[in-house]
């Protein structure tokens, strides 16, 4: 079942074309990454997805809803490049807070809180305000409060950044387990090996997919090795 739906979709600011016409879609239970470098449209392609913003050519689709719509909103967790967070609160009030805000109540709430702050390695840190966290702190917070009331969808650009390679281990086996669970996960990555880890692909260089499909398909079809190769062959540039 497709849980997420863009058909035609372009994204057009003033006379500046940002997205040309762009058709995919994401099943119930799948990661599907894109991968492109810096400004080739995969931040404002997360945003229309989410309801952001509207595209200006095509429908997009959350849940069989079209979007934007705020009765979908709390279905939806979204981390994007830029951490909304209170910094005169500690990370469990943070966290508390949005889970509030998601309908989370009581046992459910505090166990999970408990759940995402240990996922994330920030336990001993749960009751430092967020203004004395470093940025990479800030960034394991934000994919915590992103995780915490486990929704159908999930829309995250870069969300490991600044992340060491052991907690971004932990946070991928994270996304595995809640696509079992069928949650569908949308992931903007520069990270080779994390681009492997999805089902399936879009390379997006200068506002148009390339090409899709899963990490296998694409390395057979460019007769690659691997799919930092994938990309380079097809044009794209992977930094």
């Amino acid at each position: 079942m497709d849980i997420i739906e863009l058909r035609d979709v372009s994204k057009r600011f003033s006379t500046k074309t940002v997205l040309e016409p762009l058709t995919f879609s994401v099943k119930q239970g799948e990661i599907f990454g894109l991968l492109g470098p810096s400004g080739s449209g995969k931040t404002t392609l997360i945003k229309m997805m989410i309801g952001m913003l509207k595209p200006s050519t095509g429908k997009v689709a959350v849940c069989e809803t079209p979007m934007p719509n705020l009765n979908v909103f709390h279905r939806i967790g979204y981390m994007g490049q830029s951490d909304a967070l209170y910094e005169d609160l500690t990370a469990k009030e943070n966290l508390s807070f949005f889970a509030g805000l998601f309908g989370m109540r009581g046992k459910r709430k505090r166990e999970r809180m408990n759940q995402v702050l240990h996922l994330v390695d920030l336990t001993e840190h749960a009751d430092k305000k967020v203004n004395a966290f470093s940025g990479g702190m800030k960034r394991r917070l934000s994919l915590a409060i992103t995780l915490v009331h486990e929704p159908d969808v999930f829309a995250l650009d870069e969300p490991t950044v600044g992340i060491d390679p052991v907690l971004r281990r932990a946070i991928w086996e994270e996304l595995g387990r809640l696509k079992e669970n069928g949650a569908a996960i949308v992931v903007t990555t520069h990270v080779m090996d994390e681009a492997e880890k999805c089902d399936r692909l879009g390379l997006i260089r200068d506002g148009r997919m390339i090409d899709s499909g899963s990490p296998n398909e694409l390395m057979n079809k460019y007769e690659a090795a691997s799919i930092e190769d994938v990309f380079l062959l097809s044009g794209g540039n992977p930094t």
